[in-house]
């Protein structure tokens, strides 16, 4: 594999209807998680990816490994658990600028991953390990697992990418969080929050400060991610801020953060200057953003170049 990914994915339920969800009578079913977003991302741009998780033994477990193996994604590592429901979360939009998720996934199968579920092998022959720190407020036995991952990928000289994808509502207390948060980020090559991330890590500085942290911290690229005003990369070398992609209307902003990390990930796959990979970053996380659910709108690579490169008209014939 280009890239393998450590995560849960869940069935994403979201009304069919604006406003409070209590009034909601349809919803329409998709599917979402922040790591098989990469992964589906990475398999659109045409690279070889894999995702490691556990889903329940019912439909919508089965409906997420049908998903993920139709989009191209190695699903070998995946397990079905007989006694652990798939996760699932719901997707409230209560008007523009205003989207709430609500997580039922407590107990699911993915918060049983232990690190007997990791074969070595497989990691060892990844050129990136993706983890975000979703995974390890799963469960103690999902941080094992991702400290398991994490040295086996040393082991091998496999790159660790780590996005800490925050997520609150997950963890009992935030001092929890950014202490495991940290923990992972000092052993991570590739460390890509976004401005509220960093400011929950370090406090309210500047972003050249939280860079020079992470890269002290023993990061040899930081990408801060600035939402639509692009993304602040920083090496030992050099830093720049890469301007994002006007979007005219956000259709759903979930994912963005994701299908950045796919298009930073494809460009350094494919051999570009850091500038170049950071802007093609930039451009998947902008089109996903105009697709209504979390995964839908991961572009394939001549969407990506047709917005890189302002080209195309409206409909193409």
């Amino acid at each position: 594999m280009d890239v393998v990914t450590i995560g849960e994915s869940m069935a994403v339920l979201t009304p069919t209807s604006g406003g409070f969800m209590r009034q909601a009578i349809t919803f329409t079913r998709q599917i979402g998680g922040a790591e098989s977003n990469v992964a589906v991302g990475l398999a659109r741009l045409g690279h070889r990816v894999g995702w490691i998780s556990k889903v329940g033994d019912d439909e919508f477990g089965k409906a997420i490994l049908s998903f993920l193996q139709g989009e191209g994604v190695d699903i070998s590592q995946v397990k079905a658990d007989l006694e652990a429901p798939t996760g699932i979360y719901f997707k409230e939009k209560r008007r523009p600028g205003d989207t709430r998720v609500y997580y039922y996934r407590r107990g699911s199968a993915a918060s049983r991953l232990t690190p007997n579920d990791l074969d070595e092998e497989y990691i060892a022959k990844a050129k990136y390990l993706h983890i975000t720190g979703i995974t390890p407020a799963l469960s103690r036995s999902c941080q094992e697992t991702i400290f398991a991952a994490i040295a086996m990928a040393r082991r091998h000289g496999v790159k660790i990418v780590f996005d800490p994808n925050l997520r609150l509502k997950l963890w009992r207390e935030a001092n929890e969080a950014r202490e495991m948060l940290l923990r992972i980020a000092v052993q991570a090559d590739i460390v890509l929050p976004g401005v509220s991330e960093a400011a929950f890590l370090f406090g309210d500085r500047s972003i050249e400060e939280w860079g020079k942290r992470l890269l002290d911290a023993g990061a040899s690229l930081v990408v801060i991610k600035l939402g639509a005003s692009g993304a602040h990369y920083f090496t030992s070398g050099a830093n720049e801020c890469v301007p994002g992609f006007p979007v005219e209307q956000i259709i759903d902003p979930v994912g963005a953060g994701d299908g950045f990390a796919a298009g930073l990930l494809s460009g350094l796959l494919d051999g570009l200057s850091l500038t170049e990979a950071v802007r093609r970053g930039n451009a998947v996380g902008a089109l996903v953003t105009m697709v209504e659910g979390d995964v839908d709108g991961m572009p394939e690579r001549d969407e990506v170049k047709r917005l890189i490169d302002r080209q195309g008209e409206d409909v193409t014939r």
